[in-house]
């Protein structure tokens, strides 16, 4: 089968080719699929909710938090990036005091903008970034008093 790709405005002609089982992999080096639960306790994962006789699986721990208390007022060290990105927006400067959670700046990854938060309160010592800036991921963004 031949399908076009678009890239960056370049336009590519591929060739796919459906494969089936036991034809260039082996059905047991795929990892099993995984189960649909419901998000509401008590509810089947089936349609229509009718007899599954299966136990639902457990689900993982939500990850935790530590208490309020245990943060530091002011934060010290550096905020880094957590993905690649271009920045679209700076709400920060050096001087700035913020609140934990305030959004520091934008980015744009993969046509998403994503908000870039401060980790706790404090005040900006500085803003290693500028407006069109492309950012790797863990590059440091910003530093804290």
């Amino acid at each position: 089968m031949k399908l076009r790709i678009t890239v960056h405005g370049v336009a590519y002609e591929v060739d796919v080719e459906v494969l089936d089982v036991g034809e260039g992999f082996a059905m047991s080096a795929l990892p099993p699929a995984p189960r649909q639960t419901s998000p509401f306790p008590g509810a089947s994962a089936g349609a229509g909710g009718g007899g599954s006789s299966a136990s639902p699986s457990p689900r993982p721990a939500a990850p935790t938090l530590p208490p309020s208390g245990s943060r530091t007022a002011s934060p010290q060290g550096t905020v880094t990036s957590p993905i690649a990105g271009t920045v679209i927006e700076v709400r920060c400067a050096p001087g700035n005091t913020v609140k934990e959670r305030d959004v520091l700046m934008v980015f744009e990854a993969m046509k998403m903008n994503t908000s870039i938060a401060a980790p706790g309160a404090g005040t900006i010592k500085a803003v290693h970034v500028a407006v069109g800036d492309a950012v790797r991921e863990g590059q440091i963004l910003v530093e804290f008093e």
